[in-house]
């Protein structure tokens, strides 16, 4: 992994809580590297169904649950703007993941290369 870490889309919450190897691999280099993947709040709304979700909960102790600052909140308006795409939560994790150099994990690898394409950055993307 050339980036230095991982961002989270939804879908790989849901990977993880459908026991996935590869975002359980993922998962556990980024710990292993004392790296802790990043989940932005508003992944964790869309994952989260409610509990027992004992799987999912496991995955969760080793991340980072980001909250949406205002600053964060205007840089996401402005890049789903640019980019064309109204899912906002979509657009949070690719401005994230840009900020932070990192990765992003999802199940919709097409949405985050558009969104990321708008960034004017070359985005590592990972597809679960």
């Amino acid at each position: 992994m050339s980036s230095l870490g991982l961002t989270y889309d939804t879908g790989a919450l849901v990977a993880a809580e459908r026991d996935d190897r590869l975002v359980w691999s993922l998962h556990r280099a980024a710990l292993q590297r004392g790296v802790p993947p990043v989940v932005p709040a508003g992944v964790l709304a869309e994952g989260w169904r409610g509990g027992p979700q004992a799987t999912l909960s496991r995955f969760l102790k080793g991340c980072y649950v980001e909250d949406l600052s205002k600053a964060q909140a205007r840089a996401t308006g402005t890049l789903a703007a640019r980019s064309g795409h109204d899912d906002v939560v979509d657009v949070s994790v690719v401005e994230g993941a840009v900020r932070r150099l990192h990765a992003v994990v999802t199940s919709n690898p097409t949405h985050m290369r558009l969104i990321a394409d708008a960034s004017g950055v070359a985005l590592e993307i990972h597809s679960v």
